[in-house]
């Protein structure tokens, strides 16, 4: 029999359960109000966006690679001040945001060709949120027959192409740059 390799080397930190420290944080980068521990919070400040993984940028949100995909072309869009709730954002925050989710799904269309999306966000822990106190929306390209026996036998999704290669396709298709 033969057996294919499935190779998801950046996966190995979340397994491990590793997470940057507080000293690795770009700190001095932080908008006012941001978590050195937060990654969405290191994200939202400007530089480094190809090891950061950031999409898009806007003066009130940021899009971003998740790191540990569900699926490829995972993303989140989230606002760029530490808020946790709905309750939380200012009123030029939901349309802005919004409106880069809109933006990043025609992105993921065109670069990967999805036949669907779910896009949401997990309000505290008890409802899945990984990251409960920054505010943040998931956007997940979809393909019909893109779930198969892997997550049900073992608990593994495959991804098949390297985060780093798909923010270079993103970044190429966007023809805009980074900022929005």
């Amino acid at each position: 029999m033969d057996y294919e390799r499935i190779w998801a080397p950046w996966r190995l930190s979340y397994i491990l359960g590793d997470a940057p420290s507080p000293e690795q944080a770009p700190q001095a980068n932080l908008l006012p109000g941001g978590a050195a521990d937060c990654f969405l919070c290191q994200a939202a400040a400007a530089g480094d966006e190809c090891r950061k993984l950031v999409v898009a940028r806007t003066d009130r949100c940021v899009a971003l690679l998740n790191r540990y995909p569900y699926n490829n072309g995972h993303m989140l869009v989230a606002p760029r001040r530490h808020i946790a709730g709905l309750d939380q954002l200012e009123s030029c925050e939901p349309s802005d945001m919004l409106e880069t989710i809109a933006r990043m799904t025609r992105l993921l269309s065109k670069v990967l060709k999805p036949e669907g999306f779910n896009i949401g966000l997990n309000l505290g822990r008890a409802a899945g949120a990984g990251l409960p106190g920054h505010l943040h929306w998931h956007i997940v390209p979809r393909w019909s027959g893109d779930t198969n026996f892997m997550p049900v036998l073992s608990g593994i999704r495959v991804i098949p192409q390297s985060l780093e290669a798909l923010w270079q396709g993103l970044s190429q298709a966007s023809g805009e740059g980074m900022r929005g």
